[in-house]
């Protein structure tokens, strides 16, 4: 009777395996929006579907570097429009309680996923109409000339101009190859909204259930195609509060949490049973005008806001470690393109003059929306948002502030009902289009920005096309002159960004955007 207990230590011995799998528990800041990836573009989404579904590639953990995924190898033609796929054989998608696969991944699912975003009359997109964030932003649809089946394994994309960017939207959370079979299924039930209710993916861990605000519960894929997962069970917490999130992690309540402020890192690093990892993370916080609404469709209104900002005192603020960078541009100076040249101004006295060529020499009025939730380049919304009203009213701008649950915010910035939000991005790939295509193009002008400018396009358009690093790099400095000239943002910080975790949690890596990825991660 001892034999089977006795060969499974064995086992463990042999392949440093656990006896018992022990759950991992990770404190998210923020509730996902819903689990179809294509629909949404928030960290809070991404790092949830990102352990279900899985793209045609990967980045390598904590790099920007592309690795196959469910693609087993993909080739770029010389002149960057065409890109072909082969897929890995045997990959299952999960079995649920909701679906039970007949087949493996093939061609199928593909186009059906990408169908989707470059296809408005999509049989699926008719039963259940949404707006594919990302895939807009980038213009997706415009871009992709020609999506082929060649065989079973194999597809193709052509796309209308070159475009040397293309392999990595196959690696970012958007991109997650949904089942065809799947979405079939409940198209021919009239259930086509269970695909944001009810995931289905290829990735390590399955969905098992979501209670709203509170929990995400999911569980090892024992179909998974890549090696058995050590971690069983798999939580998400949403914990809004960042103080409430610190208690849960040292009380053991949690085992990972969301990236912590900045006032709490010494006193977490102090700690034997945590271990504090940190990255300097591709991100970029902004304070994003209305370009569509008055007063702040005005350049000199924009200008005049933002050297009125007095950055220096709000660091000493909201960052006295001292860990975070002033931004002066759309991206971090480590990414190719940089623009040195660009320089942050502090001076109340132009501004003032600035906002009287605009005709509001008495004032004006104007409203804005303190950030929810913290974040490593906004770790306190409301406090900044104080210092902003207090820095405005010096040149006589009377600021209204206003806030919603996190949800609500993006729906209604993404709606343009404000005159100024705060926003951010982290970028997947270290490439500057990464920050300004999906954020500051014409495609993604329905976002909360409204920012729209030919010349800047046309430049976004060039550099992508580009296989001369050199010529890239100048077209984003030249870019980036349009993007300070107009200022459709106020830059605000770029920061490191620390994850803490319980010091039995293994395999964890940073990720250079700040996502978390809990595959070979266990306790």
């Amino acid at each position: 009777m001892r034999k089977p207990i006795l060969l499974a230590a064995l086992a463990a011995l042999l392949f440093n395996l656990p006896l018992a799998a022990k759950p991992l528990i990770y404190c998210a800041d923020a509730s996902p929006e819903g689990f179809d990836p294509g629909l949404w573009d928030s960290a809070g989404t991404g790092n949830v579907t990102g352990q279900i579904f899985q793209g045609l590639l990967g980045f390598k953990r904590g790099t920007t570097q592309l690795e196959p995924l469910l693609a087993s190898k993909w080739t770029v033609s010389p002149d960057a429009r065409v890109f072909t796929f082969t897929l890995r054989p045997n990959v299952r998608f999960q079995r649920t309680a909701w679906f039970n696969p007949s087949r493996a991944l093939n061609a199928d699912d593909v186009l059906f996923t990408f169908g989707r975003f470059i296809q408005p009359e999509h049989p699926f997109n008719r039963a259940l109409p949404g707006y594919f964030v990302y895939p807009e932003n980038l213009g997706l649809a415009g871009m992709i000339a020609k999506l082929e089946k060649l065989d079973a394994m194999t597809v193709r994309f052509t796309l209308h101009k070159p475009n040397v960017v293309f392999p990595s939207y196959f690696a970012m959370a958007f991109a997650g190859i949904q089942s065809a079979e799947y979405a079939g299924q409940l198209l021919a039930r009239g259930q086509a909204s269970q695909l944001n209710n009810y995931p289905v993916g290829t990735g390590p861990y399955r969905f098992v259930s979501y209670r709203k605000d509170e929990v995400v519960r999911m569980e090892a894929n024992p179909d998974y195609w890549g090696a058995p997962q050590r971690t069983d069970k798999l939580l998400f917490l949403i914990a809004r509060d960042p103080n409430v999130r610190v208690q849960k992690l040292l009380g053991g309540e949690c085992h990972i949490t969301a990236p912590i402020r900045d006032i709490d890192v010494d006193a977490l690093a102090a700690r034997k049973d945590i271990v504090l990892q940190k990255i300097q993370a591709l991100n970029v916080s902004y304070l994003a005008f209305n370009m569509q609404r008055s007063p702040t469709r005005i350049r000199e209104v924009r200008e005049a806001l933002d050297i009125a900002v007095d950055r220096a005192a709000i660091f000493k603020a909201l960052f006295p470690r001292g860990d975070a960078m002033q931004a002066v541009s759309a991206f971090p100076p480590a990414v190719p393109g940089y623009n040195h040249s660009l320089k942050n101004e502090y001076n109340p006295a132009r501004a003032r003059a600035l906002l009287a060529k605009a005709g509001f020499a008495k004032g004006l009025q104007i409203e804005l929306w303190a950030l929810p939730i913290a974040r490593p380049t906004n770790p306190n919304g409301q406090l900044l948002a104080q210092m902003l009203q207090q820095d405005w009213a010096k040149i006589g701008v009377q600021t209204t502030i206003k806030t919603y649950e996190w949800g609500e915010y993006l729906k209604r910035a993404k709606r343009g009902e404000h005159d100024i939000y705060m926003s951010g991005w982290s970028g997947d790939t270290g490439d500057a289009d990464d920050f300004l295509t999906p954020s500051l193009s014409c495609a993604a002008s329905e976002g909360g920005t409204r920012f729209c400018n030919a010349e800047f396009d046309r430049l976004l358009e060039a550099a992508r096309a580009s296989t001369d690093v050199t010529q890239r790099n100048q077209l984003y400095q030249q870019a980036q002159l349009i993007f300070k000239r107009e200022r459709p943002w106020i830059t605000f910080a770029h920061s490191t960004v620390y994850i803490p975790h319980r010091a039995d949690v293994q395999g964890f890596r940073m990720a250079p955007d700040g996502s978390v990825a809990f595959e070979g991660v266990y306790r």
